[in-house]
């Protein structure tokens, strides 16, 4: 089965309140990021800051989760991240206790400091 070509089709296949509950998520990234450029990675959603990976989430059967994909990030929010970590790199929810807006505004403003800095070596 081939995978989804944008993020609308990806949101789309989803059931209600998965996809709502990744659309309140995709809104707080882009309101943290409005430059981010959006694109699917990994047959799932993500974002992308002057060409570099800056976040991505997806829906599993039972919750959604959300990949910061940084180490260095994960852990300087770590005691704010402990009650949604669940493995290397993954940010676990579900739909009736999103992670909060500005939990999630601050990591991504965390990786694109982090994109920054990485620009600047």
């Amino acid at each position: 089965m081939a995978g989804p070509t944008s993020v609308e089709d990806y949101l789309a296949s989803l059931p209600e309140e998965q996809r709502v509950a990744l659309e309140k998520l995709r809104k707080t990234i882009k309101a943290a990021a409005p430059e981010a450029t959006e694109t699917i990675s990994y047959q799932m959603p993500a974002f992308k800051n002057q060409g570099r990976f800056l976040v991505s989430y997806a829906a599993f059967k039972d919750h959604c989760s959300f990949f910061p994909a940084s180490n260095a990030v994960m852990e300087a929010l770590g005691e704010q991240l402990k009650p949604y970590f669940s493995g290397k790199g993954t940010l676990r929810f579900t739909t009736d206790k999103p992670l909060p807006a500005a939990l999630v505004k601050k990591i991504v403003k965390a990786r694109i400091e982090e994109n920054a800095a990485e620009r600047g070596r």
